[in-house]
């Protein structure tokens, strides 16, 4: 017997390979899994100006950075944005000014896929090998009502699809908000708010981020990293002993030994 609907996630065009440059702009969700990839020693850019919800925020993102990632992770969160009424720009940030000073709108599908093709040509004119995986976060946004929030997904979700087939060999739609809404559908998989997925939700959908998308040698480079890991993490009763200093020598050893071994991908 089945008791879940399991996602099938096609294979990608493409892989991330050990320790790669990679830049993560969106959504909060984009957070949760870019940090995941610092933690494993990926060369990874995470929301560098905060948080981005929207297309157009992405972009914002992508013109302000001089970053130069082979891999671009882009959250999608919402098609809403907000216009200061006194400049008519879209704002990134409301800053918690008045909300008469904005006017609300929803982009359409046209435009979000222009904001996200404009992001996306922006970084590869500076690396031509980038390569792009796109997603759209499974929060839910209930200021907008639920059938609000799904209607603004639906939009993201047909931008997102518009760009992969536009660009199929070096862009990829990643499922996670079918991974949160079809195999992770319970509310045990959601905060006590019943709108953010779990800290065991979002390792679940890393995981299967981890299993499909990264190269034979970035799972291996993360398997032999996490000896070390445990030992930077480690925390002594005294940390002036010197078997603790003994013990962290080690482990900086260890890990300079494996840079080493990967240096190839550094490249």
């Amino acid at each position: 017997m089945e008791f879940l609907t399991k996602v099938s996630i096609p294979a990608p065009g493409f892989l991330i390979e050990p320790m790669e440059e990679m830049l993560f702009t969106g959504s909060c969700f984009a957070d949760a899994i870019g940090h995941r990839f610092v933690e494993e020693q990926f060369r990874a850019v995470v929301n560098p100006f905060g948080v981005m919800y929207n297309p157009a925020s992405i972009l914002h993102t992508v013109e302000r950075t001089d970053a130069t990632p082979r891999t671009a992770v882009f959250t999608l969160g919402t098609n809403h944005v907000y216009i200061l009424n006194e400049t008519g720009k879209i704002v990134d940030n409301c800053q918690k000014r008045p909300q008469r000073l904005f006017t609300e709108k929803e982009l359409s599908i046209d435009e979000c896929f222009d904001y996200l093709e404009r992001a996306f040509l922006s970084l590869q004119k500076r690396r031509d090998d980038v390569r792009l995986v796109i997603t759209v976060s499974p929060i839910r946004y209930a200021k907008y009502g639920y059938h609000g929030s799904r209607l603004s997904k639906a939009v993201l979700l047909l931008a997102a699809d518009r760009l992969v087939k536009k660009f199929p060999d070096v862009c990829y739609y990643f499922p996670a908000y079918e991974i949160m809404n079809d195999e992770l559908r319970d509310y045990r998989f959601y905060k006590p708010d019943m709108l953010h997925p779990s800290n065991q939700a979002v390792e679940y959908i890393w995981q299967q981020f981890h299993d499909n998308l990264l190269s034979d040698a970035a799972r291996q480079f993360i398997a032999e990293y996490q000896p070390i890991k445990k030992a930077f993490a480690h925390r002594p009763f005294n940390p002036e002993a010197e078997e603790y200093k003994l013990f962290i020598q080690k482990a900086e050893e260890d890990f300079k030994a494996l840079k080493e071994k990967y240096a190839e991908f550094l490249k």
